[in-house]
């Protein structure tokens, strides 16, 4: 092995100690031991460490073609011991920023589908209610001899308005990821309002049936 190959060898395992600081840091940064159990701690230990190994022996094998010397050892533990003492500090300062950025940006994006998407579609919901409700109070007003139409009407307002909204729905709502629907849920109260919207719906079908089943003077 030439000197060049040497220093190269050097130089590069240093950086791949300094790596392994950095990489240890961020695994445990993500990872909550307390908040995980036993055995899965483990296996992602034991993956995290196996990764480390082929990214370092990766390295080895393009600067040196993967021979093994004393001094690789000591240039990891010493890139380690640098990282440990000059670099660990700015490091997760960086990496807490990073994340700050990250989670204030993903709580931005999902305050804007709520503001632009959510409200607009319940508000189009409660509307929707209330423009049944008036067709329900304005037909018992009338009497029965107009149920086709107002039943006609309705399939009319379903066929305008529920249809190219769930459309629209479904095509946003299918690519988001399950942890964004979950807080939309859970910000929105979209389950209490389509509960609310069932339960009309169910009392105003009740109430048509019960309507042209009874008796007739």
């Amino acid at each position: 092995m030439s000197l060049t190959v040497q220093l190269y060898t050097m130089l590069s395992m240093i950086g791949m100690g300094a790596s392994l600081g950095a990489a240890l840091d961020t695994y445990h940064r993500f990872l909550k031991r307390g908040e995980r159990k036993r055995w899965l701690v483990f296996i992602y230990d034991i993956l995290f460490w196996i990764g480390q190994a082929l990214a370092v022996f990766y390295v080895l094998l393009l600067v040196n073609e993967a021979e093994l010397r004393m001094y690789v050892f000591l240039a990891l533990l010493c890139g380690f011991a640098a990282y440990q003492s000059l670099l660990k500090s700015l490091y997760m300062k960086v990496l807490n920023l990073l994340i700050y950025i990250f989670v204030q940006t993903f709580y931005f994006c999902v305050r804007v589908v709520q503001l632009f998407i959510v409200k607009p579609i319940t508000i189009l919901i409660h509307l929707i209610i209330a423009f049944v409700l008036f067709l329900f109070r304005l037909l018992i007003g009338i009497g029965t001899g107009l149920w086709k139409v107002i039943i006609a009407i309705l399939r009319l307002v379903w066929k305008i308005t529920f249809i190219p909204v769930r459309f629209v729905c479904l095509v946003i709502w299918k690519p988001l990821p399950n942890h964004v629907k979950i807080f939309i849920k859970r910000q929105a109260g979209l389950l209490k309002y389509f509960k609310k919207m069932k339960k009309h719906i169910f009392l105003i079908w009740e109430l048509i049936k019960k309507k042209l089943g009874g008796p007739r003077k």
